[in-house]
């Protein structure tokens, strides 16, 4: 193994990778970025295609061991880049896509094209297009969306077009939390982002006497259970149903805490033998007093998915999974803390509801 240090979308990452490793592979497994798609994994396709030290490139031919050192910008870097919004809005607007998989690659040719030519005729469009593969649309829509927000533009000049690192890997509040900064502080900076805050109907001593008691509180969250707890080392498994695939992580953890400032932060990794899903993460958790009998934990989860298990590893789906299974262990842990018995919860996560959950939230949004 090799260690990769790269700027992905404007954070360091780094995470170790074998030599053969190409750098698609490198962001979709080890960095949890997953918008970047690999097609014909030869440099023909061009639904990988990201920038690389500002300049667009198939990811899937360069190893990311070639790559350290770099500037790396994916599809969830252009959050808040004007340019890619009206792209990715006129795509919508002309029926520029179908199955969306070389969508990516398409979106991030096309400014491209838009800021080295400006007002760029179809012509150019299609000749400097001609690199990125769709085989859905007949190129029709897609030539008329780029056409369409090029219209009126200049272009820019050569060494101002620059990798605009304007977001970090993708971030989903799963409900409205103060950042805890020095907890985050603590945290590596790879993988996506989950944050959170659990209200707990107890005083702040009682509520930070328990979390030290890990075996105990484990039974707090669903599917959890520990078989070993030596000094900071805590050895356990974690089973859940996700849409139709089912996953027991074994692992190991490490607890550190701050008894001065109330806050803590726990590593680990876990491996589901069967399905050979891997998952590995860093929680960091602060707690604050809400009043005297109630207590605020925020949380921040950095998390990376590999195996069968990552295609569910969009922001949204683990930010609603991460939201049901903390608002079981706030439940649970109040109880707890009450003397009464914690309830059972059933830890499969029904997908579609979840998916259908997930679409009304954004239609609500887009017809406020």
């Amino acid at each position: 193994m090799t260690k990769v240090s790269l700027t992905v979308n404007g954070e360091a990452c780094h995470a170790e990778a074998e030599p053969r490793t190409h750098l698609a592979d490198f962001l979709r497994q080890q960095v949890g970025l997953t918008g970047t798609h690999l097609g014909c994994e030869q440099g023909v396709c061009g639904a990988c295609t990201i920038l690389i030290d500002g300049q667009p490139m198939r990811s899937c031919l360069p190893s990311a061991v070639s790559c350290s050192g770099s500037q790396v910008q994916t599809i969830e870097g252009f959050d808040g880049d004007e340019l890619m919004a009206a792209l990715r809005e006129a795509f919508s607007v002309h029926h520029g896509l179908q199955c969306g998989f070389c969508t990516p690659g398409m979106l991030i040719t096309a400014r491209d094209i838009i800021l080295r030519y400006g007002d760029a005729d179809e012509a150019t469009i299609r000749r400097e297009l001609s690199g990125n593969i769709c085989r859905c649309t007949g190129y029709m829509g897609i030539v008329a969306a780029i056409r369409a927000v090029a219209q009126g533009r200049q272009p820019m000049a050569v060494e101002a077009i620059a990798i605009t690192a304007v977001a970090a890997a993708p971030v989903a509040a799963a409900t409205p939390a103060p950042k805890p900064t020095a907890v985050a502080a603590a945290l590596g900076q790879d993988g996506p982002v989950l944050r959170q805050s659990l209200e707990i109907d107890a005083a702040i001593d009682p509520v930070w006497l328990a979390l030290a008691d890990t075996a105990r509180v484990a039974g707090c969250l669903p599917g959890a259970s520990v078989q070993q707890v030596v000094g900071n080392q805590v050895s356990g498994q974690l089973t859940v149903k996700f849409g139709p695939i089912r996953a027991s992580f074994a692992g190991q953890a490490e607890i550190e805490r701050d008894e001065a400032q109330k806050r803590g932060r726990i590593t680990g990794q876990g491996r589901d033998a069967k399905g050979g899903s891997s998952a590995k993460g860093a929680v960091g958790y602060a707690l604050r007093a809400l009043s005297a009998d109630r207590t605020a934990i925020d949380i921040e989860i950095r998390y990376q998915l590999t195996g069968a298990l990552a295609q569910f590893g969009r922001s949204e789906l683990v930010a609603d999974f991460a939201a049901r299974m903390a608002a079981s262990f706030a439940a649970n842990l109040s109880a707890m803390l009450r003397g009464d018995a914690a309830q059972v919860v059933e830890t499969d996560i029904n997908l579609p509801a979840m998916l259908w959950a997930l679409l009304k939230q954004h239609l609500a949004k887009l017809f406020r």
